[in-house]
């Protein structure tokens, strides 16, 4: 019983251990998204991403390598995955760092990232790809009436329509101009009040979805209020 004992410690250290490390090479993902400009020409990430010239990455962590159904890999990647390679933060940070020094005739022609900066807060943004973001589903619009501690002064804003279409890029990536809702919740034509009080749910972290709630805790006051009145408006 004690040999089970000490084991089961061990194993458990060695858990502990290897969250520890991956959240050590993990930065930050808003500077992360950014960042990753470099890397969107070839991968997208996200709701609806498909593949293209490179296999999209939604779920990238703690998936083998060449494992992506669907998409046509390299020999030598197809390989690596068969030889048991798994991307985690550290192999993920070795492959951005030098794409060949890992997979040595990978079909990707990017040279690599050599700061290490750079590395972490690309993998903390694909990180939040990678924690069930489907099993976290925007919720429909908060009900008109229902208890919420928003301050009412934020619900008085008056939001510019013309300055919300100037914002709206970022939400048209995922959600959809004309309202349909193809795996993600439609946001048009939503009532302002209810758009604020739940953009403000993810800015203050009472809805559980990762990416909103990044996206939302960039915002500012006026600005969510300029998106409530312009999907407002769309047809």
């Amino acid at each position: 019983m004690k040999r089970w004992r000490l084991a089961a410690a061990v194993v458990a250290a060695l858990h502990v251990g290897a969250a520890s490390a991956e959240t050590q090479l993990l930065g930050d993902p808003e500077i992360g998204e950014q960042l990753y400009i470099k890397c969107k020409s070839c991968h997208q990430v996200g709701a609806g991403a498909k593949d293209g010239i490179g296999p999209h990455l939604n779920g990238i962590f703690g998936r083998r390598a060449a494992a992506h159904e669907g998409f046509f890999y390299s020999k030598s990647m197809a390989r690596a995955g068969a030889d048991g390679l798994v991307w985690t933060a550290e192999t993920l940070d070795a492959y951005l760092e030098n794409p060949r020094a890992l997979v040595s005739k990978t079909r990707m022609s990017f040279r690599g990232l050599k700061d290490p900066a750079e590395r972490a807060n690309i993998m903390a943004y694909l990180r939040a790809f990678s924690d069930n973001p489907a099993d976290l589903p925007e919720a429909e619009p908060t009900a008109r009436g229902t208890d919420h501690d928003l301050d009412p002064a934020i619900l008085a804003i008056q939001g510019d329509p013309a300055y919300g279409e100037y914002l709206s890029s970022e939400c048209l990536t995922c959600h959809q101009r004309d309202g349909s809702a193809e795996g993600i919740p439609s946001i048009t034509r939503w009532p302002e009040e209810d758009f604020v009080i739940a953009m403000h749910a993810y800015k203050n972290k009472l809805r559980p979805h990762p990416v909103m709630q990044m996206m939302a805790g960039r915002l500012n006051n006026e600005e969510i209020a300029a998106l409530a009145a312009y999907f407002k408006t769309l047809e």
